[in-house]
């Protein structure tokens, strides 16, 4: 295991060739390095996920029909009288701080800042890079973490994606890592790490001379690849450790291989709440009380950010968009 770089180093440039070969190479390079049987399962559970919804898309869940999700969700707030001020709110950023003391951390690194980013869903609208940007620029942070769920559909065309983040990458600092979310395609990882995102597979690198471990799982709510336990491998028993994962679903598994903290998203917060900031749905299969905000399962601390971006349709009530200022704490 390498300790990350102050600046990542992008893959080497590719020869000219067809989009599909580039991409085939990009993915073997990254095989490589996590294993071929993990890529190719990846592709292989994308590829049945879309064949699965492209199935469906002629009928109640295409974008475009009238009685989509989509639709449902806008003209039941409309008839609410909701639908503007909802809009409104899914544009108001706000910058969450969260202290959690980590177990083993030296006392050179306490107050260490992570800058936590999850469910950007970056090509939602022109609109929603700028937001990040905006809010992101006047913070202070030694190191940004995304959890996932770059993409705005669960399927399609990336490239999108990949210019959205190329927008606010200059603007996360030195040193970034992410994991993917359920929203995203493995196909997305050789782009996100040409910009110096360094995309964490059930792989952990050090940080600050090997004085912190950071560590990243595979979706653990679609795909299920996730493997705590062999991103627990690289990390020295007793080290302090920082666990990426989409989804606060691999709670367990994150505690029972020795993380202190554990930093995921995925449920919005339920996006559209009632007052108090009561979720309708979490789409997660955890304890409610693990959709938002700190909690704790036995020795395992945790953060479930309720996200910057919006899924399904640009719209949040009681429940504002967040990016998440996490300062660590010696013991």
């Amino acid at each position: 295991m390498s300790s990350l770089p102050t600046v990542p180093q992008p893959l080497a440039p590719l020869a000219p060739q067809a989009p599909a070969a580039a991409d085939a190479q990009a993915l073997a390079r990254l095989a490589a390095r996590i294993g071929r049987d993990h890529v190719e399962r990846r592709l292989a559970l994308e590829a049945a996920h879309e064949q699965r919804l492209r199935r469906l898309l002629p009928g109640f869940f295409h974008v475009e029909s009238r009685w989509s999700v989509h639709a449902v969700i806008r003209h039941g707030l409309r008839l609410a009288g909701l639908y503007r001020r909802a809009r409104r709110n899914a544009r108001r950023l706000v910058c969450r701080e969260h202290e959690v003391r980590l177990p083993g951390l030296p006392k050179a690194l306490d107050g260490l800042r992570l800058l936590q980013i999850s469910d950007p869903h970056v090509d939602h609208g022109p609109d929603f890079p700028a937001q990040l940007i905006e809010g992101v620029r006047r913070i202070g942070f030694d190191v940004c973490v995304l959890t996932g769920d770059y993409r705005t559909r669960t399927f399609g065309a990336h490239g999108p994606t990949l210019a959205a983040m190329a927008q606010l990458r200059p603007w996360l600092g030195e040193r970034v890592c992410a994991v993917l979310g359920n929203h995203d395609t493995i196909r997305l990882v050789p782009g996100l790490e040409a910009m110096g995102i360094r995309v964490l597979i059930n792989e952990a690198v050090a940080l600050e001379g090997g004085d912190l471990y950071l560590a990243g799982i595979d979706d653990a709510h679609c795909y299920r690849l996730h493997d705590a336990t062999r991103a627990a491998a690289a990390v020295p028993p007793g080290a302090p450790s920082v666990l990426l994962s989409h989804t606060p679903e691999a709670y367990r598994e994150a505690a029972a291989a020795g993380f202190g903290l554990m930093l995921c998203g995925h449920t919005h917060g339920g996006q559209i709440c009632l007052p108090g900031g009561i979720p309708l749905i979490i789409d997660a299969d955890c304890p409610r009380r693990y959709a938002r905000g700190p909690w704790r399962y036995r020795d395992l601390a945790g953060y479930t950010s309720v996200g910057s971006g919006s899924s399904i349709v640009d719209v949040r009530l009681n429940c504002p968009p967040e990016i998440t200022l996490h300062r660590l704490r010696a013991p």
